[in-house]
């Protein structure tokens, strides 16, 4: 008993952190998103107002499409990459790529923005050199796909450092034995390897939506928030001279929270009818 009253006065402190700026944040932004000034009365005034206005319904569907397809593109690259890490083995090279890939992985905000204005901008580096050979005429960073190319940068280190520890469960004689009994690589990796990958392949895809969906000081510094995202969007709603309403910026960010806690669901009932196929 004295081993388990210590070990939870030593968790005390981190679950009084966690109530301060973890839940009760939460909590006073699911409370005063009911609140619509528009109204000057409590109710549901402020979500009705999101789902009915064209503005805002395309702030979910720019921030959905850039999120979902930056996941895919960064995970695809991942899957990939670690593959190839795995594959180098115990060298200077791997250990290189790994310390590269620690360091980006910490590489966004303002810093990465104003990167890829020097790489890809309007009269960017790559970008004149691709322009005069023909190779690119109407790539535009500032729009939605350059912003997907912009995402995808930051989601491919991430997506590697989670993917590769995933590889460990994929044991090598699992190889010899397919390879023995007349399957050839395209079989394993579909019958076996990606199977075997699949939990770590759906949760990856998670965190970079989840990364994707609330990322804010990259796209806000690259366009000075005139690109229509629902981070860009609450932002201006909490701090705009213009536009402030705090208790709609609070309705924006719940739904952001549901829709994340949606796709998390669906994501654990995959790996439970997974799980269960493979019993």
């Amino acid at each position: 008993m004295k081993a388990k009253w210590l070990a939870l006065l030593f968790v005390l402190p981190f679950a009084v952190f966690f109530i301060a700026f973890q839940l009760a944040p939460l909590v006073w932004v699911a409370v005063s998103s009911f609140y619509s000034d528009t109204y000057e009365a409590w109710g549901f005034g402020n979500y009705s107002d999101i789902l009915t206005s064209p503005f805002y319904l395309q702030a979910i569907k720019f921030s959905l499409d850039i999120s979902v397809w930056s996941s895919l593109y960064g995970l695809l690259i991942a899957l990939v990459g670690s593959y190839s890490l795995r594959q180098l083995g115990p060298t200077k090279l791997h250990d290189f790529v790994m310390s590269f890939t620690n360091m980006t992985s910490n590489f966004a905000g303002v810093p990465l923005a104003f990167a890829f204005v020097i790489l890809l901008g309007l009269n960017g580096t790559l970008t004149l050199i691709m322009r005069k050979y023909g190779l690119m005429s109407t790539f535009n960073l500032y729009s939605k796909d350059g912003l997907i190319v912009l995402y995808t940068y930051f989601q491919i280190p991430l997506g590697v450092l989670l993917l590769y520890p995933a590889f460990d469960g994929l044991r090598e004689d699992w190889k010899e034995s397919a390879a023995l009994l007349g399957a050839g690589k395209w079989r394993f990796w579909r019958y076996i390897g990606l199977p075997v990958l699949a939990p770590a392949l759906m949760g990856t895809f998670v965190i970079l939506l989840a990364n994707a969906l609330g990322a804010y000081a990259t796209v806000y510094a690259l366009t000075t928030g005139n690109f229509n995202v629902v981070p860009v969007r609450i932002a201006a709603l909490v701090s705009g001279d213009i536009s402030l309403d705090p208790n709609m910026g609070s309705a924006l960010a719940i739904l952001l929270v549901l829709l994340m806690a949606v796709i998390t669901l669906v994501h654990q009932w995959i790996l439970r009818r997974s799980y269960l196929n493979v019993r």
